[in-house]
């Protein structure tokens, strides 16, 4: 795949690859963004994520840290949307952790 050039195109990329992260699966930042066609840009997927509208229809929830761990405060509110809706779709949420190699997606 050749990488996207511009913000524009990274962006599309990032959100059409989210967007075929299938019900009760997880991949990572780093994953996402390679599977989108920009290896090493883990960290701006996370910044994209970090600035979706409260109400997308963009499954966010389903990226999570590449250890396996929901990214953000255990207890915050972000941390319990994220959590009961992987719970939701039937994957297994034990102390802030997915068991990646239960969960993972690959396309």
């Amino acid at each position: 795949m050749v990488e996207p050039t511009t913000k524009e195109s990274r962006t599309q990329a990032v959100y059409t690859t989210l967007n075929h992260i299938p019900v009760g699966k997880v991949t990572s930042y780093g994953k996402l963004a390679s599977y989108a066609g920009l290896p090493g840009y883990g960290r701006y997927v996370g910044k994209l994520l970090r600035e979706l509208p409260a109400d997308t229809s963009l499954p966010w929830h389903r990226v999570i840290r590449s250890s396996g761990q929901i990214a953000f405060p255990p207890g915050s509110e972000s941390f319990t949307r994220q959590k009961t809706r992987l719970e939701k779709e039937g994957v297994s949420v034990i102390n802030g952790r997915i068991a990646i190699k239960d969960f993972q997606w690959t396309p």
